[in-house]
């Protein structure tokens, strides 16, 4: 084999592990309630999604504090800005940033310590429609919060069209964990949370039961009332 076919040949081959290390994950975006919801996705942006549809969302491997949610009763013009019940993420149709609570959180960061993904779904900005996180690739274990979290919410925590975190109403260190790292821990609003969605983060510091990891490189989908 001459010089140049072979520079060739290593050249495609380089680059063929770099497109492969390199490769984005796909996360399927299902709605299966039965009304409307506005996907969000930072970073991704929005899209409304009627009963049925889907979208399809490609991330970059090593993205980190990425998350995806769901808005309810949205109404946006034709230059995609409006308002939210749940979820508005500053009256965008195509988000730029986080949602307000109350809203359901699927959160990840992709290929990370050891090439692996870290995947949750958080209750820490409340909670607004039933939720599931699942590896589309197998092996890495399905989380969901799919109880009545709405219905069976605490008076103190109700709010228009889903359930806050007591961080969000109260702003004290026992509900916000805000003075760094065991300084808060379970309290009885966060069993409330604990106890009908067991694999999701109830408050700031609940890693322990909450945070799952999964081989990098894989594709996931998140589904709004599964």
């Amino acid at each position: 084999m001459s010089s140049f076919f072979r520079n060739l040949v290593c050249f495609f081959l380089f680059f063929g592990v770099l497109f492969t290390l390199t490769h984005a994950a796909t996360f399927e975006i299902r709605n299966q309630c039965p009304f409307t919801v506005w996907a969000a996705a930072s970073p991704g942006g929005g899209q409304q999604l009627g009963s049925g549809q889907t979208w399809n969302l490609n991330v970059n491997p090593g993205t980190a504090g990425a998350r995806i949610w769901g808005r309810t009763n949205c109404n946006f013009d034709g230059n995609g800005r409006g308002s939210c019940q749940t979820g508005d993420c500053g009256g965008l149709l195509q988000c730029q940033g986080y949602g307000n609570p109350p809203n359901t959180l699927a959160e990840f960061a992709l290929n990370q310590f050891n090439n692996l993904d870290f995947y949750d779904i958080s209750l820490v900005d409340g909670f607004n429609i039933p939720m599931e996180f699942s590896s589309k690739t197998g092996g890495c274990k399905n989380i969901g919060c799919t109880a009545d979290i709405n219905g069976q919410c605490p008076n103190e925590l109700r709010a228009p069209g889903g359930c806050n975190n007591p961080c969000t109403v109260f702003r004290r260190n026992e509900f916000c964990c805000t003075n760094g790292r065991g300084s808060c821990g379970p309290t009885d609003f966060s069993r409330f949370f604990k106890q009908r969605c067991p694999d999701a983060f109830s408050y700031p510091q609940d890693d322990q039961t909450s945070q799952f990891a999964c081989a990098g490189g894989g594709d996931y989908r998140v589904i709004f009332c599964p």
